[in-house]
């Protein structure tokens, strides 16, 4: 499979199919450890921090990828802990994009 931050999240629109649970298999692969699929129909990652500042620093810099990508997770913040959760609004469901945002986020934690 391509590289996942290589490619764009395009828009989608209501009724655009789902990926089905073969496809989410292989999407995960391409993930870094610690994303968990929730019934098929999201993906979650929490990641750990020294303190509130490094967490909302992330919390930021997230915000920042997902306006270039126009594509936008859902964010907990709290003391030390941000917990990323992903999926397609618009279908309710999975779709690439929210692959592609996974691991440009994951690549976040690694500069």
């Amino acid at each position: 499979m391509e590289n996942l931050t290589a490619k764009k999240c395009i828009p989608c629109s209501i009724g655009a199919p789902t990926l089905e649970p073969d496809e989410i298999k292989e999407y995960h692969k391409s993930l870094k450890d610690g994303w968990k699929v929730i019934d098929n129909k999201k993906i979650e990652k929490t990641y750990k921090f020294k303190n509130f500042k490094e967490a909302l620093d992330f919390t930021n810099k997230v915000g920042n990828i997902a306006e270039d990508e126009g594509h936008h997770p859902d964010i907990y913040l709290s003391w030390g802990k941000v917990v990323i959760r992903l999926w397609t609004h618009k279908i309710g469901g999975l779709h690439e994009n929210d692959f592609i945002l996974a691991a440009k986020i994951d690549e976040i934690r690694l500069n």
